[in-house]
């Protein structure tokens, strides 16, 4: 059965669009998901369930959401094996200077646009940005509440994007296997 990790946008930030964690756990167990855990207070989910239609499963979770706690938030699915493969593709990897929690990985609903793609590179003064597939990597080197690129990249990106620093992406992925390897 596979495991996915459900990326919630915008949830638990500056008081708004508050989830308790053990209240997702609570609703993803009332939608029959398996093992369900939760990562931090920013909306990360994990879970086993038979679903294969992705667009189908994050509908699902979105119209549970919003009946329980009154708004829809964006839903970002991957499964454990492309949560490995966006970790394996990290651009930094091999870069000592590069702090994993000043690396934030950006989850979107589809690949972006050409026009995104541009904009974004053309507006990096210091930071790196990086695109493969559903992702986009961005090195911030001074902290991203230093950034200018933060208030492109919302407007850019809009409500399809949500970001984790790598360190996240770590204990997400880590928790995905364990339950991959039914030791949850």
């Amino acid at each position: 059965m596979p495991v996915y990790i459900c990326l919630l946008r915008g949830v638990n930030v500056t008081g708004y669009n508050k989830i308790k964690m053990e209240e997702l756990r609570a609703l993803c167990t009332k939608l029959k998901f398996e093992g369900a855990q939760t990562f931090i207070q920013s909306g990360n989910v994990i879970f086993r369930c038979p679903e294969t239609n992705e667009a189908a499963l994050a509908k699902k979770i979105g119209d549970a959401i919003e009946k329980k706690f009154g708004f829809r938030p964006e839903i970002m699915l991957r499964t454990a094996d492309e949560l490995r493969a966006v970790v394996a593709a990290n651009p930094f990897k091999k870069r000592k200077d590069v702090p994993p929690d000043r690396m934030l990985v950006h989850f979107l609903l589809s690949e972006p646009l050409e026009e995104v793609r541009t904009k974004l590179n053309g507006t990096e003064k210091i930071e790196e940005v990086h695109f493969k597939g559903r992702e986009i990597y961005i090195y911030f080197p001074d902290g991203i509440g230093r950034s200018d690129l933060r208030s492109v990249l919302d407007r850019t990106l809009k409500k399809t994007a949500t970001a984790r620093n790598f360190n996240s992406v770590m204990k997400i992925l880590e928790i995905a296997e364990t339950l991959e390897s039914g030791t949850n």
